[in-house]
């Protein structure tokens, strides 16, 4: 399967739809002008959309904190996202979610989480849901290398295993959890660890789109022909802070200046695209320039967008308060 160039301008298209929504962002929590906690995904892009780009409606996703560029990929508004962060009544989760719980249903992405590993076991439940039904889809949970750790985790690669599911764990390894670098925390190889339980799993560069496509390919192509679970180790860096507001004294001086330089994910697609004339620079600026122009859009629709009223507390819980 071959990459068409309507593919690669998809890709970049929301790869830069994720940088500039990301950024703007930055810039608007900066300002004081965001209410909440954030956790920003620029730099990671190419993970994401590497992997949605995969993915169609059958297919279902679970987030984690860092979840902005996890639905962007799979095909979330923008503009309703960006409503949901300033918290307002048309957000795509009625301004209750917010950043950190941000979900869309209707395009499988089920949900930024703030439980740290609580993705995966949701994910095995998709996946049931998927091979139960029969419809040829997957699931795919996108961890953290903090994530990694948990029992949960754990406890879903051996479900996944033992009930052959469509799942595919995807673990972002940004070097971090928060501040604690995971060449310290994370004992043994996410490979090898995946292996542990029968499954395959490669390790791959989260700063080279082609290679998370290609390796995201082999993945996806096994659990929808009933080959179960694999495991995608995918290395890369996040350009902020753990949350807005981290001071990144933890990193090393220059260590991101370097990774912006020589690794960024957008800079080496388009070295990529423009020296072998699969595109040319002049479509890449016309990219750039109307994710720009979206996203812009998309922050001047939610600041004058309504904000919830009181009678909206009370909708969306389970438990009927009125008697």
């Amino acid at each position: 399967m071959q990459l068409s160039r309507d593919d690669l301008r998809a890709a970049y298209q929301r790869m830069c739809l994720i940088r500039t929504f990301e950024d703007t962002v930055h810039e608007e929590f900066s300002a004081g002008n965001i209410p909440g906690f954030v956790h920003l995904y620029a730099g990671e892009e190419a993970s994401a959309v590497g992997v949605c780009l995969h993915l169609d409606e059958r297919d279902a996703i679970a987030s984690t904190h860092r979840g902005h560029g996890h639905c962007i990929a799979k095909g979330c508004d923008p503009q309703a996202m960006m409503a949901e962060i300033y918290g307002r009544k048309d957000g795509l989760c009625g301004g209750k979610g917010g950043s950190m719980h941000i979900a869309d249903l209707s395009k499988g992405m089920m949900g930024a989480n703030g439980i740290v590993g609580g993705g995966p076991p949701l994910v095995c439940g998709a996946a049931l849901s998927a091979k139960y039904r029969k419809t040829g889809g997957v699931a795919v949970a996108f961890v953290g290398d903090g994530g990694s750790n948990q029992g949960t985790t754990f406890e879903s690669y051996n479900l996944a295993k033992i009930w052959n599911l469509p799942a595919i764990f995807i673990i972002e390894d940004n070097g971090y959890a928060e501040s604690t670098a995971s060449g310290w925390s994370v004992g043994g190889s996410q490979v090898g660890r995946a292996q542990g339980f029968g499954m395959p799993a490669t390790e791959v560069d989260g700063h080279d789109f082609f290679a998370v496509w290609e390796a995201a390919r082999e993945a996806i192509d096994r659990a929808r022909s009933g080959q179960g679970p694999s495991l995608l180790h995918v290395r890369l860096n996040r350009y902020y802070g753990h949350f807005e507001g981290d001071a990144l004294t933890y990193k090393a001086p220059g260590e991101l200046e370097k990774v912006k330089m020589e690794q960024d994910a957008l800079m080496l697609f388009r070295r990529r695209v423009t020296e072998t004339a699969l595109l040319d620079g002049g479509e890449l600026d016309a990219i750039e320039r109307d994710a720009e122009a979206q996203i812009a859009h998309c922050l001047a629709s939610a600041k004058a967008a309504p904000m919830p009223t009181e009678a909206d507390l009370m909708t969306d819980v389970y438990a009927d308060y009125a008697s």
